[in-house]
């Protein structure tokens, strides 16, 4: 024999638990202070390549694609 519960599981109870289902959160962005562009918050920004004002990352300018 399989396991079986002994009670049925209120509707409160069951709600309970899926709950959290729909906080999914979209990540926080934030603008950096250098060239104001989106980023996610405590990341460095690829635009610019600085992190709490200062230059972390060499960034190349981006070469024309060819087509």
């Amino acid at each position: 024999m399989g396991a079986l519960p002994k009670r049925k599981v209120s509707r409160v109870r069951r709600d309970r638990r899926r709950a959290h289902y729909l906080r999914l959160n979209v990540p926080k962005m934030v603008h950096c202070p250098t060239c104001n562009v989106l980023h996610l918050s405590h990341h460095v920004c690829r635009n610019c390549g600085t992190y709490n004002g200062v230059q972390v990352l060499k960034v190349e300018a981006e070469a024309p694609t060819a087509r």
